[in-house]
């Protein structure tokens, strides 16, 4: 989600820079492929403007070089109808180039950068037109979308159980209960992140962090109990940001359950999962107050793996040494976090040492790479 993070190890900043840079150029590489011509659109974001090279495309898979010119850390999105993120690219350092390729059937849409990575963006009008042959025309990437969809549909189902076993708790007033159930409720919100935080307001009603509010904005959802829990510890007055989150996770479960998700927004969901292990897990930046990240970082891996393995058949077919990339970094990663676990669970945040993180950021990194060529190879017919 559009979080400002603020990274704090010593050992995790170069890290962040690294997936920042993942599967994209350098400044100079970007602005050329950017140029009219290149079949890339190129966009110029700064602290104070969205400058795209054009604003109407014809239908289909596009492709945005987003080239950082400012100051401040910044995000792109591309929105649907009803403010829902059909394509994001988040963590563009000052000097950076990223790509971002989602598919756009014919319609208007917004484009938006958010400089400082906060706020509603500096936004725009944007049309694609025509007719284009949908990329699930493809009878594997069909298939691939109906595979994760069901993923989606399993998860949320999940979630909304354990949200409902953790409000209970929390309205209960049984502190211990309430966290014990807080991160196994979290892990199927993390597991199916990039869906459900595709509907505008109601991602930060859920997930917003204390460091994430705006001047006057009001604080709900997970980490605001969370903080009730192990903080002031008294959560005799959260019941009614407990209802509210169990609301909200209802309506946006209901939402994610009307979405056609194209193939692209998989392979992009897959590699948005790693970027929030990146920016929020590993820095323990994400449960500060529980200290409970490797459950989410647990999710996170475990959702992008799913995206992956729904594609898994078409990268096999278009590129079978990067499918078998892709399954010998993601048995890395999972080896590397399976050193932590605890129980039924997992170590906690704060118990392990700054070394313990850099190898599992270094597992994330070396798995963000293969992850970054996805989106590419999908798009291509």
């Amino acid at each position: 989600m559009p979080k400002t993070r603020l990274l704090a190890l010593g050992a995790v900043p170069a890290l962040a820079l690294a997936l920042a840079m993942a599967g994209c150029g350098d400044g100079k590489t970007g602005d050329k492929a950017g140029a009219s011509g290149s079949g890339k659109i190129a966009v110029t974001a700064t602290d104070t403007e969205c400058k795209l090279e054009r604003t109407e495309v014809a239908s289909g898979a596009i492709t945005f070089a987003v080239s950082n010119k400012g100051t401040k850390v910044t995000e792109f999105y591309v929105f649907a109808t009803g403010d829902r993120i059909v394509g994001e690219v988040e963590n563009v350092a000052p000097g950076l180039t990223r790509d971002l390729i989602v598919e756009l059937p014919a319609g208007t849409y917004e484009t938006a950068c958010k400089p400082g990575m906060i706020g509603n963006g500096i936004r725009g009008a944007f049309k694609a037109t025509g007719e284009s042959r949908p990329l699930t025309d493809n009878a594997k990437l069909d298939q691939a979308t109906k595979d994760y969809q069901r993923y989606v549909q399993s998860q949320a189902a999940a979630l909304i159980d354990k949200t409902t076993e953790f409000v209970n708790a929390v309205k209960a007033g049984d502190v211990e209960k309430a966290k014990a159930l807080y991160p196994i409720a979290r892990t199927y919100w993390e597991r199916i992140e990039p869906v459900a935080e595709s509907f505008g307001d109601l991602d930060p009603a859920i997930d917003a962090r204390e460091a994430d509010l705006e001047a006057g904005q009001e604080w709900t959802g997970f980490h605001k109990i969370e903080k009730d829990l192990w903080v002031t510890k008294d959560i005799s007055k959260s019941g009614p940001i407990a209802d509210k989150l169990l609301a909200d996770v209802k309506t946006i479960v209901e939402k994610a359950a009307t979405v056609q998700l194209s193939p692209l927004e998989l392979a992009n969901g897959a590699k948005e999962l790693l970027d929030e292990v990146a920016t929020g897990k590993i820095t323990g930046e994400e449960e500060a107050f529980s200290h409970t990240d490797l459950w989410d970082f647990a999710a996170n891996l475990d959702g992008s793996r799913a995206a992956i393995a729904a594609l898994h058949p078409v990268i096999e077919e278009k590129d079978a040494a990067l499918a078998k990339t892709l399954d010998e970094k993601f048995a890395a990663a999972q080896a590397e976090l399976d050193k932590y676990r605890s129980g039924d669970g997992w170590k906690l945040h704060n118990e392990l040492t700054e070394p313990q993180l850099k190898a599992l950021g270094d597992v994330i990194n070396a798995l963000a790479e293969p992850i970054s060529k996805v989106a590419p190879l999908v798009a291509t017919k």
